[in-house]
């Protein structure tokens, strides 16, 4: 599977949910037009059942799904990647994990070094964040599209941005450099399929 050059890049929300209400969110996202699934789960306690699931929802769309922070279990599930913060133990780790065939994205915050390095040992993207208010990363610190503007003349593998991304201020971040958008409550706190549609128009408008 190839990493899309861009799209919605729809991330799971899990908290307070059970597996049928996360994969039932997940299809409707798909159907509503998600480019890119991220499996990231900070909460269950039944990992292995849902990330089999996911995937197997993704490949009825051909669509690519990335297991956040934990190459094993992308591994054990066969996902076509993993997405890796500065901590979660590297890019040469990840590739050993899951071979040269896997999609292996990583956390850049708004380091644009930190992407150039990333490029050079071997990501398939980077993503830089967040650029507004998240409630899913409340602490991070924030990220400006002036990266995102560096990142589109240095950076050769797509580039996607994340946090608090809504439909109406997503068109900024696309403008700025990002090829992908990284949609975690924007798309699961309301209805999954309608509100990806709305984040799906933003790319027939670039």
């Amino acid at each position: 599977m190839i990493f899309p050059a861009s799209g919605l890049y729809a991330i799971t929300q899990t908290d307070g949910k059970t597996s049928d209400k996360v994969i039932q969110d997940v299809s409707s996202a798909l159907k509503g037009g998600a480019s890119v699934i991220q499996y990231r789960d900070k909460t269950s306690t039944d990992k292995l059942y849902l990330a089999k699931q996911l995937l197997s929802l993704c490949k009825q769309y051909n669509v690519p799904l990335l297991i956040n922070d934990d190459a094993e279990l992308a591994h054990q599930i066969g996902a076509d990647g993993v997405h890796i913060g500065k901590d979660d133990g590297g890019i040469a780790r990840a590739r050993k994990i899951l071979g040269s065939k896997a999609i292996i994205g990583l956390s850049c915050y708004d380091d644009i070094k930190i992407a150039l390095q990333a490029e050079k040992n071997g990501a398939d993207y980077v993503a830089f964040g967040r650029f507004f208010p998240s409630n899913s990363k409340p602490l991070a610190l924030p990220a400006h599209t002036k990266t995102l503007h560096l990142a589109r003349t240095q950076i050769n593998v797509p580039v996607v941005a994340i946090g608090g991304i809504l439909p109406e201020n997503g068109g900024d971040l696309l403008a700025a450099g990002a090829d992908l958008l990284a949609v975690i409550g924007g798309i699961f706190d309301h209805k999954p399929e309608q509100s990806a549609q709305a984040y799906t128009k933003l790319f027939q408008l670039k």
